[in-house]
């Protein structure tokens, strides 16, 4: 597990805040493990989160990435070329916190097909998300490109769940885990995931 890993919910996990989801991890470190919901889309388009001039035209949706610090925003961004100042998270995609290179990459007119921008994101400590995956309520997949930018994602959480249904040789019951998040300490997490650029 690490940086790069996607978290399939199973059907019996109870939150409410991961119910259904699929998580991208972007972050697993000794601080913590971030992770971006890869499929709550939002119907709010980004010239009305964003506060930045190159975003005023922007009809894309947001994604809802989490229930920790709604404030803090992140972009996942596919490229064939490395991009200064984000941090590679598998292939050619790119985690982006950074408000210069938000502005940058709008500007650029980026595909919303490759380029989603999320508010807030989900927290564990590693020892606490190790537990749930080990109580079974979420299954660890590799990450790629159609999944985190997958074109229907209100349909993304039944196709996983299905492919890891149809892959296991027994089918085991799973724990209700009610507060995932509870002893997640957002302080712990590095400056640069807390950038707060939303209109108010």
């Amino acid at each position: 597990m690490g940086v790069g890993k996607l978290l399939v919910s199973s059907r019996n996990l109870g939150d409410p805040h991961f119910a259904r989801t699929v998580v991208l991890l972007v972050d697993y470190d000794e601080k913590g493990v971030l992770g971006l919901v890869l499929n709550r889309r939002t119907d709010v388009p980004l010239s009305r989160v964003l506060n930045l001039k190159a975003a005023k035209d922007r009809s894309d949706p947001v994604y809802l990435g989490g229930p920790v610090e709604p404030s803090a925003v992140f972009a996942l961004f596919q490229s064939s070329a490395k991009i200064q100042k984000a941090e590679n998270i598998f292939g050619g995609v790119y985690l982006i916190s950074d408000k210069d290179l938000f502005e940058q990459t709008i500007l650029a007119q980026s595909d919303p097909g490759i380029f989603h921008v999320y508010l807030g994101y989900a927290g564990w400590t590693q020892d606490q998300l190790r537990t749930e995956v080990q109580l079974g309520a979420w299954f660890v997949f590799p990450a790629d490109t159609t999944t985190v930018f997958h074109s229907d994602p209100d349909s993304l959480w039944l196709e996983m769940v299905q492919k890891t249904e149809l892959q296991s040789a027994k089918t085991e019951p799973f724990a209700e885990i009610s507060h995932p998040v509870e002893s997640f300490d957002p302080s712990q997490l590095p400056s640069q995931y807390l950038a707060q650029f939303i209109v108010q």
